[in-house]
């Protein structure tokens, strides 16, 4: 009973967390908002440069606003499991740097490759794509989540274009 709440708390922080970061964060931003594109789709898109060294507070805006969903749930879920919380958090973070060497020409091992998609876990190599086509490739840790959200996207977009005139879609 211990491991399987361990394991409840860190699934539902990854899966709950993911959702809430892409829908109501990460496509709305690429949609309305400028943080997330200049950060993690500008020229100079390294994430060491972005993410460790610059000081602008834009990044850490960006950087902050991505992670509060997965930081919401830690009060419930800490009552579930503390170690699952945490393991949730430290696996997320992990997540968010292993996906990003892709950069430094990083290739996933077959092995690591099959074993994420069967659970559906996004992989550096598939999260570059995001990176070069910023409609595609959406859910930063379950790529279960990218159609879902190219659809929230389109109707985002069809809003921002009826009701933001003023705003080039």
């Amino acid at each position: 009973m211990f491991i399987l709440k361990i394991v409840l708390a860190a699934g539902i922080l990854l899966v709950v967390g993911d959702f809430l970061s892409t829908f109501l964060y990460h496509v709305p931003e690429h949609v309305f908002g400028k943080f997330h594109s200049i950060v993690h789709h500008g020229k100079n898109r390294s994430f060491l440069h972005y993410a460790v060294l610059t000081r602008n507070p834009v990044v850490i805006l960006d950087g902050f606003l991505g992670a509060l969903p997965y930081f919401i749930f830690v009060p419930w879920l800490w009552k579930i499991s503390a170690i699952g919380t945490i393991l949730g958090l430290i696996l997320g973070e992990f997540h968010v740097v292993w996906r990003h060497v892709s950069l430094i020409k990083w290739q996933t091992p077959k092995a690591i490759s099959f074993f994420c998609g069967c659970f559906f876990i996004t992989t550096p190599e598939r999260h570059w794509l995001h990176h070069e086509n910023s409609s595609v490739a959406y859910g930063d840790i379950f790529t279960f989540y990218d159609r879902p959200a190219q659809q929230w996207m389109k109707f985002l977009m069809g809003i921002k274009k009826k009701h933001c005139k003023n705003i080039k879609a």
